[in-house]
């Protein structure tokens, strides 16, 4: 909690002295997402806080992208096979919606006993994510969850600096009619086949459009963490995240994938299902992932059973349809 605390100061007192300009600043743009100014901003608070916090007293492995080859053994004298905890953490998720001061972006940790590279999201114990809220906005939520234990909500107000708890609660609308549901589409290359996909399922579940009627709504917040908070706090009632099945729709039009969702931006998927959120893979199951920077990962939320109920049959044929996963 204390790292989050200070990467929100440090990030948003950067934004606060720095112009657009120069916090959207590429230094760096290799295999990974493009690295941004603001980011080695929360990179350098991260690593120096695990060195001096954490490592001094237990040895870990960080996990997270800007870090050479995604990941440190700390303290770096440490041998791997010895570190108790496996810890991914994003320190910016919402990186060009925060630069731009369009929307909040988040801090993400998930924290996971080691069992070297076969370590997975599925053996988080506790995560953690954190509002970095924008200039104008004084107010900032903290969400963490250990496995198996309560949700904990608090609000911190930065004009105070005082911190209360909240309640937030998932949806419980059986339905997306007049809620908000989406597919992810952030970056060109096949939106126009997420799009489809988004259509036929909301047509197959609520009909046709009616005259001057909204069925349902959408929002493309591009932040994972936001998404998550967003269906955690009843705001959204379904995302599903697809870009890693476009791999094959790309390659027929010449294209490369684009940038996927990774381990590191679901490390926080935790809290979410402990709440009652349910968290899927694209084949139903349980979300998986390797603890690295690198896997490419589809997920669905749901906000609900009934929710789930509803969406998954529409969703698993218009993608097996389109041969995006195996025939029923």
């Amino acid at each position: 909690m204390r790292l989050h605390a200070l990467v929100r100061e440090t990030v948003v007192a950067a934004c606060e002295s720095a112009s657009v300009d120069q916090l959207s600043e590429i230094v760096a743009d290799g295999e990974g997402d493009t690295i941004f100014s603001i980011d080695r901003v929360s990179e350098e608070t991260v690593i120096d806080f695990f060195e001096t916090e954490v490592a001094s007293k237990v040895p870990i492995v960080l996990i997270a992208e800007g870090i050479e080859q995604g990941k440190v053994v700390l303290p770096r004298t440490a041998d791997e096979a010895a570190a108790v905890w496996r810890i991914i953490i994003d320190p910016i998720d919402g990186t060009r919606g925060l630069m731009y001061q369009k929307r909040s972006a988040w801090i993400l940790t998930g924290v996971a006993p080691n069992r070297g590279t076969e370590t997975s999201l599925r053996d988080i114990e506790f995560a953690v994510q954190t509002e970095i809220p924008l200039l104008k906005q004084h107010l900032s939520d903290t969400i963490s969850a250990y496995r198996g234990g309560a949700v904990r909500c608090e609000r911190f107000d930065r004009l105070t600096g005082r911190s209360v708890p909240i309640e937030l609660r998932p949806s419980r609308a059986p339905s997306i009619d007049q809620g908000f549901a989406m597919i992810s589409r952030f970056f060109p290359g096949a939106r126009d086949v997420l799009a489809e996909i988004d259509e036929e399922i909301v047509r197959s579940v609520l009909g046709k459009p009616r005259e001057g009627k909204a069925q349902c709504f959408e929002d493309q917040y591009i932040s994972t963490g936001g998404q998550l908070y967003e269906l955690i706090a009843g705001h959204d009632r379904f995302v599903a995240d697809l870009r890693p099945l476009m791999r094959s729709v790309l390659a027929e039009r010449g294209f490369d994938l684009s940038i996927c969702c990774h381990p590191y931006d679901l490390c926080t998927e935790l809290i979410a299902r402990e709440i009652g959120v349910e968290i899927t893979g694209v084949d139903g199951k349980q979300l998986d992932a390797p603890l690295n920077v690198d896997a490419d990962v589809s997920w669905v939320g749901y906000a609900n059973p009934h929710i789930r109920r509803q969406m998954e049959p529409a969703l698993r044929s218009a993608l097996s349809s389109r041969g995006l996963i195996p025939n029923e």
